[in-house]
């Protein structure tokens, strides 16, 4: 089975410059666990997670502070027409739960969450959706 199988197509996208405080409450509207910063080509510039915030607030970094500050940058990717298999492989060696994922070209196209994965593998429907 192929990464384009199980991925989610509906990425929330954002733009770097919002602040820590937005970004929160994205997440929480949406009941997402990751935001994916993009370029105007839809490239991937970085992403922001549940990690992070937790990380945020723990070094007490200020909450109007812009994204692109404090999220990962250049996020590790994996192609669509990649085996589910690597793409487990890379979350464990690399220990994320969010995967973006790109075409041929290198634009966003979907992300596969640890969740996600897990969902398909055993086969229970999220609560989350």
């Amino acid at each position: 089975m192929k990464v384009l199988h199980v991925m989610k197509r509906q990425v929330v996208k954002v733009d770097g410059r919002i602040t820590i405080e937005e970004a929160i409450k994205i997440l929480h509207e949406k009941r997402i666990g990751s935001l994916v910063i993009t370029d105007s080509r839809d490239r991937c510039r970085g992403i922001y997670t549940e990690s992070d915030v937790i990380r945020n607030i723990a070094e007490k970094i200020p909450m109007d502070t812009p994204l692109e500050e404090v999220m990962t940058r250049d996020p590790i990717t994996i192609r669509e027409e990649a085996s589910i298999t690597e793409a487990r492989m890379l979350m464990i060696s690399h220990r994320i739960r969010h995967l973006p994922v790109v075409n041929r070209d290198g634009q966003l196209v979907g992300i596969l969450t640890g969740r996600g994965l897990m969902d398909e593998i055993i086969g229970i429907p999220s609560m989350r959706e």
